[in-house]
């Protein structure tokens, strides 16, 4: 059912997946919900819905943006998305995985293991840290998020890891208007500017999702991200 759906679902979205693909997120599929079974890793529990709600929603990012060659970062993986699906769609993707929950890490690399993935790694770090390590710091042409934060919040966790030039990717809903609108100031101070305001249906649904595409303009001041407390008790 998932590999189906993946088939008519992926071309619908105006995406041609490489050879082997739809297999890999099959496979990658049913090991999610096999491992949701003893782990929280997603309250999408139907397999229909994980290749919809999940793999596709994932995949309409290659509609946005040109990931052949480009260096990601995915900021709160969670479960892998969107930095899993993307490795599969695109084989030439360089990706890093980042989250706080380290057992989380640990099934994503069994996981990557088992569908034969190269070029993809787990870092387990909190957002705002790890940003301050020259390793990390400005060094991504692509940071995707994904149900992570509040947009003014989510642009202070993730644009010290873009390279001016590069664009940070933020998944939200449809009616992200007033996150948008708020956060004017707080892409400004971190060096970005809003590039486009994508938004797109999943196929095989009546569900609409958003991609904010913002670019990197200049360099994030030092001194970004702040500590957690500070963040969320004083957002820009």
């Amino acid at each position: 059912m998932i590999e189906s759906l993946l088939e008519r679902g992926l071309p619908a979205l105006g995406v041609e997946p490489p050879a082997g693909a739809v297999e890999r997120l099959d496979q990658y599929a049913r090991l999610l919900l096999e491992k949701n079974q003893v782990m929280n890793l997603t309250a999408i529990t139907e397999p229909e819905q994980v290749a919809r709600l999940h793999m596709l929603d994932c995949a309409a990012l290659l509609n946005v943006c040109d990931l052949t060659g480009k260096r990601l970062l995915d900021v709160g993986t969670g479960a892998g998305f969107p930095g899993m699906v993307l490795k599969i769609l695109v084989p030439s993707l360089d990706v890093t995985l980042l989250d706080s929950l380290n057992k989380r890490l640990d099934w994503l690399a069994e996981t990557w293991g088992a569908l034969g993935l190269e070029g993809i790694r787990a870092v387990h770090a909190r957002a705002e840290e790890k940003s301050h390590d020259p390793a990390f710091r400005e060094r991504f042409d692509v940071v995707t998020s994904r149900a992570v934060a509040e947009l003014r919040t989510l642009c202070e966790l993730c644009l010290g890891y873009v390279r001016p030039g590069g664009v940070l990717l933020a998944m939200k809903s449809v009616d992200s208007g007033g996150e948008l609108a708020a956060a004017e100031t707080a892409i400004e101070t971190l060096g970005g500017a809003v590039e486009s305001v994508r938004d797109y249906e999943i196929p095989g649904t009546d569900v609409r999702h958003r991609v904010i595409v913002i670019k990197k303009i200049s360099e994030t001041p030092k001194k970004y991200p702040r500590p957690f407390a500070k963040i969320k008790k004083n957002p820009l």
